[in-house]
């Protein structure tokens, strides 16, 4: 008997074979084709790198300081998806980011000190970090009410962002640099002792794992209580298998990477470990700091954007304003919040980068715009409003980063390294674009 899968069709075309099977069997997984091709994006740029380097570019030490530079761009660019689903942009981000990293230094060197908060005052840190956050929602409040309420297009509003608050950075430092920011906040910079370490991080890897399968069964469990359709078991198994998997295999890779001997060797002896090995002292640095922040903020914003009211608002707003006021919703409130946040979201970006340098520079945040907007839209987020994820952002995020890194480690230039950014991200948008009009 002919196999109907192979059988010609009266139109003499063969009907969908395993194909077919195929693409049923990923639609059943319900995952999303993007972000997994995305994911495969980046395993090929990552494998390409490190067989031109001759296997020594996916080197834990040199995935760990790649994770810590995209950090914060992909902490700015879950701020973005919003800003862009709701048909606005933000030109301003990297000023910003320079103009509070320049504030978190002065806090610390300079302000604080006039106020008896000199560098043995318990959490100076913490309130220097507190002020930073206040100044880049502040920033953030006053761009989104000349947008919302004014009605200032965005585009014309942050590009004079970008340029006026540069220029304050200048007027903050006279032109200088600064650095000896607090030891506690340098550890938000990653780094040995910025990191949380083999055993914490192990316990992380085991939550995250928990985590994972505990949010499978209850997405299974609240289908069945509303009548939805659930997936296949074997769907739901292979999901939580291939999540633990990756967690932990994340978790593995980041112990591989060793404090440095020397720094091993004198906490060792300041901690009176005694004797060291043959070799010196082996310590697992674990998951940076900065590491943990963007996993933090890509829950928390994923949250805000999918389960609370502010973001199905903001999506709203994005497919369809005029019917987003008619349903009454506030949407020049809306859109004020999301510069709020994205303020926010630049302070913290902006500890992460003066406690790398342990200070700030007048070059801080230069060119970051460009490269959370191209980590939006490459994660999928569409200029037309009302599509994007945080998860496609910060995988976005992580794909520039490996280009620019890898680019780097090979010797290319920085102008290089713009013109594969630039090249990338008008494929991005080019694929985006002709899957539209498919589409439609």
């Amino acid at each position: 008997m002919t196999n109907l899968a192979e059988a010609p069709s009266q139109s003499g075309q063969q009907r969908p074979g395993t194909v077919t099977s195929i693409r049923r069997l990923i639609a059943q997984t319900e995952i999303d084709v993007r972000l997994f091709g995305m994911l495969v994006a980046l395993a090929v740029i990552l494998l390409t790198f490190n067989v031109l380097t001759d296997g020594t570019f996916l080197r834990p030490t040199n995935m760990v300081t790649l994770s810590v530079q995209a950090a914060g761009i992909a902490i700015i660019a879950t701020g973005m998806v919003l800003v862009i689903v709701s048909r606005n942009i933000d030109l301003s981000v990297g000023s910003l980011v320079g103009f509070v990293a320049m504030s978190y230094a002065l806090l610390m060197t300079d302000w604080l000190p006039l106020l008896g908060l000199g560098p043995d005052f318990p959490f100076r840190w913490a309130i220097a970090l507190a002020i930073g956050i206040a100044i880049g929602a502040g920033f953030g409040a006053l761009q989104g009410f000349i947008i919302a309420y004014i009605g200032v297009p965005s585009f014309i509003v942050t590009l004079g962002g970008l340029l006026s608050i540069r220029g304050l950075v200048w007027y903050l430092s006279n032109g200088a640099a600064i650095s000896g920011i607090d030891r506690n906040f340098q550890l938000l910079g990653g780094g040995a002792q910025g990191s949380i370490g083999g055993t914490l991080t192990w316990v992380a890897a085991i939550i995250g794992c928990i985590a994972i399968v505990a949010l499978l069964v209850n997405g299974r469990r609240q289908r069945r209580r509303f009548d939805f359709p659930v997936r296949p078991m074997w769907a739901e198994v292979l999901l939580a298998g291939a999540g633990c998997v990756a967690v932990l295999g994340l978790a593995a890779f980041a112990n591989a990477n060793l404090w440095p001997t020397g720094l091993a060797n004198r906490i060792a002896i300041e901690q009176g470990w005694g004797e060291a090995p043959e070799g010196g002292w082996q310590i697992a640095t674990g998951l940076p700091i900065p590491i943990l922040l963007v996993i933090g903020v890509g829950l928390v914003m994923t949250w805000l954007a999918t389960r609370r009211r502010f973001g199905r608002y903001v999506y709203a707003y994005g497919g369809n304003p005029d019917a987003a006021e008619l349903a009454g919703i506030n949407t020049r409130l809306t859109i004020l919040k999301t510069y709020v946040v994205m303020g926010i979201l630049c302070s913290i970006a902006a500890s992460i980068s003066a406690a790398r340098l342990n200070g700030a520079t007048l070059d801080i945040g230069v060119s970051y715009e460009l490269y959370v907007i191209a980590a939006a839209v490459i994660g999928g987020t569409s200029f037309s409003g009302g599509i994007g994820t945080i998860s496609g952002a910060i995988l976005g995020a992580f794909v520039m980063a490996s280009l620019s890194y890898g680019l780097s480690y090979m010797g290319v230039i920085s102008p290089g390294q713009n013109v594969a950014a630039g090249i990338v991200l008008i494929a991005a948008v080019g694929f985006d674009t002709y899957n539209r009009r498919r589409g439609s």
